[in-house]
């Protein structure tokens, strides 16, 4: 167990972290200057105009798919921070396959211009 205690220290003080700025406002917050417009679904003070559900440009889902694709990486390099001695032959070339692939794509996008901007 106390090999898994600095993973553990990390999760608390990531959770600490993280949660402190969520509550931290409570106390200072006050609700007497709450007014009807305020509360309303809308408060940027305009009505709604327009459909909701307009048509999207397809570039907004592809620059969304393109930032998805480093999220795996770092996922999957996590295991790999461990001393080099560590890890047997196989860990290291399936880690080097993977990141090999992940080079692969990222430059077939970019020769594709996927990221370019117009």
């Amino acid at each position: 167990m106390s090999e898994f205690a600095p993973i553990c220290i990390y999760l608390v003080i990531s959770l600490l972290v993280s949660l402190i700025p969520l509550g931290v406002p409570f106390p200072f917050a006050s609700n007497s200057s709450t007014y009807p417009e305020k509360l309303s679904a809308y408060e940027c003070g305009f009505d709604p105009f327009g459909d909701a559900r307009s048509r999207f440009d397809i570039r907004f889902y592809l620059v969304s798919i393109l930032f998805i694709i480093p999220d795996p990486e770092v996922t999957f390099s996590f295991p790999w921070a461990v001393p080099p001695n560590k890890i047997d032959p196989f860990g290291s070339w399936s880690m080097m396959a993977f990141l090999l692939i992940l080079t692969i794509g990222s430059l077939y996008e970019w020769k594709r211009g996927a990221s370019d901007r117009e």
